[in-house]
């Protein structure tokens, strides 16, 4: 196994419900941690990123889309750069640093993004079920 290394750590920034985050989709959050990323590390060519996974529990709403794709775009990274968005509820941004992690241990991969991003406050209501079967 190979050793594996962190270069640089940013995070999205933390909102509370309806709070002043709330209009931000959950996809440009994750853009604005990539990009900050990218700039904490000026002599990486984002071309050469093999893999970005993005943890996202809630996926449903706007973040019913491959959140990890999304932000790849939206950072401005070539189109080449693939994003796999992983969900295991509370530890989904755990997942995708394990998953980027195993990935350089490997050998699969040499430079991997991984990160995470919710927004509570734009996902969609969750009804309860009716008592009674329609």
């Amino acid at each position: 196994m190979r050793p594996v290394y962190f270069a640089a750590a940013r995070r999205t920034p933390i909102g509370r419900l309806r709070g002043a985050l709330s209009s931000v989709r959950p996809d440009d959050l994750a853009a604005t941690a990539v990009r900050a990323v990218l700039d904490a590390v000026p002599a990486l060519d984002p071309a050469r990123i093999d893999d970005v996974y993005w943890g996202a529990a809630n996926q449903s709403g706007e973040d019913n889309r491959n959140v990890a794709r999304m932000a790849v775009l939206l950072a401005g990274l070539p189109d080449t750069v693939p994003g796999a968005t992983l969900n295991r509820l509370c530890a989904s941004v755990l997942e995708a640093v394990t998953t980027a992690a195993r990935a350089i241990a490997s050998g699969e991969a040499d430079v991997v993004l991984a990160g995470g991003s919710e927004s509570m406050s734009r996902a969609p209501f969750v009804l309860p079920r009716p008592d009674q079967a329609l």
